[in-house]
């Protein structure tokens, strides 16, 4: 019997029988397997509880309901209900990705009411697929719409989400009944696309379709799948761009990457999301194929995304509107290196999110702790951010500052834009994609090495898995981590004989330290797994001591929004100023700090869900009105006032509020 996530509610159920792990032949880390790793303790764990009791079934009720409409047009499709097609394009997927949420979920907490419910599901997603194979409901609930008429339907983004999701519930219970339907689609796929045809050539569009197929590959051993995953991928950049009745109504060009193909690719162009999964699936191509020119490339894209593109939270996509050097129009997108709006910042949670999948794919092949890096910044700062503390509202677009009165957001149902997290998104995409990344965030937390295994993220947990060897492992995590910095980790069982732990030293521990059983502390490389080899026995404790003093953070000098502001960070998480923490009626804009100004932990269990808060001095700059530029006067008003700084996935909980992450500056000699 699997322990439900709160083990106040314990299940009776029986163990959910995972299937063999796949080992990819170029992966230097393998994944631990999905339920290997649980949390059980401290922040990771009170978030996956918040999953379990609160997102997963406030998402159900939405999206089985007539709000949110997809099982609906799944019943449509199947002939068990009347009425026209609801919801985006792309709503299926969203549905297949909370099946997949709720999949993982059961796969930690064995709830087989849980999975009674999925299991209806995927009995109408069943009697909705065509003979052949296809499914796609808003096209079969469009008399008027051919299949794969126009990519603007946004079919392989569908495809894909169905691919992994049906996977994942393979892999968790060993039953065929999701996998079949999954199987008979993507035969249908490989018939029509795998021909080298000019109408498909440039059809690969939102490119999910690539991981979904990669991944039915390692579950059912058809190189098919692979190989039209490697031909999606080559066709990228093949041929022209102009407009052709397949992307009529959509932009063409590097919105969607198809001007330079992948393997001579230098910037990541164009929306964000496609273009993050896109890197995600051909990383996962190259785990399978080792092609040499692939992994340049996604190490060259990784670079650029990171390095020149990213806020320091992680987020990713700087604007809603824009354009390529291409002069190709974007959306929701990558513009120009080192062109970070903070006021009008779009940083899509799902590109977010895809940032994290893409980073955790590099772990996997380069083995290199900055990759786990990334994947933390953005679960701890721009993913979080995406869901209330309580789980039940959403942000679609993360700027790093909110000012009342400065833009006028849409008042329209489809707004991406908002002041406020919203109780439901037309464009749903960007929930079920949060959910089904904190159910699955413990399997993220360890990787196997060929003798061993890595310690990717912090967190109270319990590992119980088999090495790469076939022997047996088991864990258990201690810490208060991200809020404090010791981690200790205990040996209950594990095989006689040497073998390798590798502990992430983050690139922001300066000065943390390794120690064993109690011997003298170890210096550390941030930056870099710190490796132990030993023969280790049960009842082996490892400390890992990350000082976690708070830091002012300044940007690259040609981040122009940004010159002589700073942000402000504690150990992995990014932190904020929102105005219930000020003075009525001041706004953020005339807040500033000052260097010198004293940053205070105080652990605060009761606010914002708990979380630590960093107490200091402010200084507040009361401009007078007036016009776009004003003289400086030497008398104009100075304020020193106590304020508090929140981490910034917390704000927005308290009201509809102003938030800036960057502050400018009032520099002093020390």
């Amino acid at each position: 019997m699997h322990p439900s996530v709160d083990s106040a509610h314990s299940s009776t159920a029986a163990t959910p029988t995972p299937v063999s792990r796949h080992h990819s032949p170029y992966q230097k880390l393998t994944p631990v397997g999905i339920g290997g790793c649980r949390w059980t303790e401290g922040f990771w764990a009170d978030k996956l509880q918040t999953c379990e009791k609160a997102m997963l079934p406030y998402m159900e009720s939405l999206l089985c309901g007539d709000i949110g409409h997809a099982l609906n047009n799944f019943k449509i499709a199947a002939g068990q209900m009347k009425g026209a097609h609801k919801g985006m394009y792309w709503h299926d997927g969203d549905f297949y990705k909370w099946l997949e949420a709720g999949t993982l979920l059961y796969a930690l907490n064995g709830n087989e009411e849980l999975m009674g419910r999925i299991d209806g599901y995927i009995d109408i997603i069943r009697q909705a697929q065509e003979p052949d194979g296809y499914l796609q409901t808003q096209v079969q609930l469009r008399p008027e719409v051919d299949r794969y008429e126009n990519r603007k339907y946004h079919e392989m983004y569908n495809t894909g989400h169905l691919l992994i999701s049906a996977c994942t519930h393979y892999q968790v219970t060993g039953r065929r009944n999701f996998l079949d339907i999954a199987v008979r689609h993507a035969d249908l796929l490989y018939t029509i696309f795998f021909p080298e045809t000019k109408q498909y050539g440039r059809f690969g569009f939102n490119q999910t379709q690539i991981m979904g197929l990669v991944e039915l590959y390692r579950v059912t051993a058809d190189v098919r799948y692979l190989h039209l995953a490697e031909r999606f991928i080559k066709r990228r950049g093949k041929y022209p761009v102009v407009h052709h009745p397949t992307t009529e109504g959509y932009p063409i060009g590097d919105m969607v990457q198809e001007r330079t193909p992948l393997t001579e690719s230098n910037e990541a162009v164009g929306h964000a999301v496609l273009a993050l999964y896109y890197y995600a699936g051909a990383a996962d191509v190259y785990a399978e194929t080792g092609e040499q020119a692939l992994i340049e490339a996604l190490e060259r894209l990784w670079e650029n995304v990171t390095q020149r593109k990213m806020y320091v939270t992680g987020a990713v996509g700087q604007t809603h509107y824009g354009a390529s050097s291409n002069r190709d129009k974007i959306e929701e997108g990558f513009i120009d290196d080192y062109m970070m709006p903070n006021l009008t910042a779009y940083n899509e949670t799902c590109a977010n999110l895809c940032n994290a999948m893409f980073s955790y794919r590099m772990l996997g092949l380069r083995g290199e702790s900055r990759y786990a890096d990334v994947m933390e910044k953005v679960l701890l700062n721009s993913g979080l951010s995406g869901i209330s503390i309580e789980g039940k509202n959403y942000f679609y677009a993360n700027p790093l500052r909110m000012v009342k009165g400065a833009r006028s957001y849409n008042d329209h149902e489809n707004a991406t834009e908002t002041p406020d997290r919203e109780p439901y998104l037309e464009c749903f995409c960007c929930p079920p994609n949060l959910v089904r990344t904190v159910a699955k965030s413990s399997s993220w937390a360890y990787s196997l090495t060929n003798n061993g295994l890595t310690v990717n993220l912090y967190g109270g947990n319990q590992l119980d898995t088999t090495l790469v060897d076939g022997s047996k492992i088991v864990l258990r995590q201690e810490t208060n981590y991200p809020w404090e910095g010791t981690v200790k980790l205990t040996i209950e069982s594990c095989k006689p004989g040497p073998f390798e732990l590798l502990f992430r030293i983050p690139e922001w521990a300066e000065g943390a330290t390794l120690s064993v059983n109690g011997e003298t502390p170890t210096a550390t490389r941030r930056g870099t797994f710190a490796r132990i080899e030993r023969a280790w026995k049960a009842g082996d404790t490892v400390r890992l001591e990350m000082p976690m003093p708070p830091v002012l953070l300044e940007g690259h000098p040609r981040i122009e929004e940004v010159r002589n502001q700073v942000a402000v960070a504690r150990g992995p998480v990014v932190y904020c100023v929102e105005s219930p923490d000020l003075p009525e009626g001041t706004s953020i804009l005339d807040v500033h700090l000052d260097q010198n100004a004293p940053l205070v932990p105080e652990h605060r269990p009761d606010f914002l869900g708990g979380v630590t808060v960093l107490k200091t001095d402010l200084t507040i700059r009361r401009r007078p009105s007036g016009g776009m530029y004003q003289r400086v006067e030497s008398a104009d008003p100075w304020e020193s006032v106590s304020s508090t700084l929140v981490p910034y996935f917390a704000w927005s909980n308290r009201g509809t509020a102003e938030m800036t992450v960057f502050l400018p500056v009032i520099w002093r000699p020390r």
